[in-house]
């Protein structure tokens, strides 16, 4: 998920207890649940090398005690005199297991079994960003600042803002649960419904940001994809689905799909939407996309990759971006 929610949770998890069990618990909790995403750095060798290696072996169940150990060595020259090592050690394991767990939860994915086997994991239950947890790790932060401003009024007790923070993770923790069951509800009511009178080959459902009852669904049938609302409130209505039609051919596909651009998309998703068109370059070229619907469909395509094609249909180049290219 998006760092701000990892942040959060970081210091959740410190009020909630865990900074009993170590001094300066939540500037290691902080750091520990955002460490993980050090695979930034990557982004410095552009888009396609960022997607190569993002949410990857940093992410995995093998490095978890690797990124812990870090995030102490980081934390430990300023507390050293107070912060003892086990004990540090351990809370900010379980730092980088929220990381790890939120990431599983939403419908980008984790890598979470490398190097034995890069095979994307996710729950698909909440999107990369999630409004409801915002708004209850929100809550749960003013609490203590509100506790303070009313006790100076009355002289009531302070309040540490433990509870408020066990009840925000509980908050997540049962959200998730619902939203999860609310995820396999929209993938049900797709199942059971013919699109152009075809039966779906494949489905999934995006998440939306806000209303947990609201979904995005993609069916592919094998000619085309049908890209859907689905408001679990409301009956379904296949036949208002958009249809992308897929092209009868792709030129030299094997070749175009050995390149890393391609070769990483297509591990990426189940939903890849072919384009084929002519290039803008000079010449008879031929320019050929390939996108993952579940992040945008055209003209608002994203997580793209884009190869360009000589004239006798030799790949020429091919890059990745993650958003739709201006000049196409």
């Amino acid at each position: 998920m998006d760092n701000i929610t990892h942040s959060l949770l970081g210091v959740m998890m410190s009020r909630a207890g865990f900074n009993r069990l170590t001094a300066h618990a939540t500037p290691l909790l902080l750091l520990a649940a955002n460490i993980p995403d050090i695979d930034i750095v990557t982004l410095t060798g552009g888009p396609g090398n960022y997607f190569h290696y993002h949410r990857g072996i940093t992410h995995s169940l093998v490095m978890m005690p690797v990124m812990a150990a870090l995030a102490v060595m980081l934390v430990w020259p300023f507390f050293r005199r107070s912060m003892r090592l086990l004990p540090a050690f351990v809370v900010a394991l379980i730092g980088v297991m929220s990381h790890l767990l939120l990431d599983w939860t939403n419908h980008y994915g984790i890598r979470l079994l490398l190097p034995w086997s890069g095979e994307w994991l996710k729950l698909n239950t909440t999107g990369v960003v999630d409004g409801w947890i915002w708004l209850a790790f929100a809550f749960a932060l003013a609490g203590p600042a509100i506790s303070r401003l009313v006790s100076s009024e009355i002289g009531a007790h302070r309040s540490s803002g433990r509870g408020a923070a066990i009840f925000a993770l509980l908050f997540v923790l049962f959200y998730d649960g619902g939203r999860y069951v609310l995820c396999q509800r929209a993938k049900l009511v797709q199942e059971a419904r013919l699109f152009d009178g075809a039966s779906p080959r494949r489905l999934t459902v995006v998440p939306s940001r806000l209303n947990p009852f609201q979904w995005i669904g993609i069916v592919d049938t094998g000619p085309a994809f049908y890209v859907s609302a689905i408001n679990l409130l409301q009956d379904f209505d296949p036949s208002a689905a958009r249809v992308l039609y897929k092209p009868d051919q792709v030129p030299n596909i094997d070749a175009i799909a050995r390149t890393q651009p391609f070769q990483d998309l297509l591990a990426f998703t189940n939903f890849t939407y072919w384009r084929v068109e002519p290039a803008t370059e000079r010449g008879n070229k031929t320019r050929v996309d390939a996108m993952d619907l579940r992040f945008g469909t055209p003209p608002d395509e994203a997580f793209i990759s884009s190869a360009v094609l000589t004239e006798n249909k030799q790949v020429e180049r091919a890059w990745f971006h993650y958003t739709a290219d201006p000049q196409r």
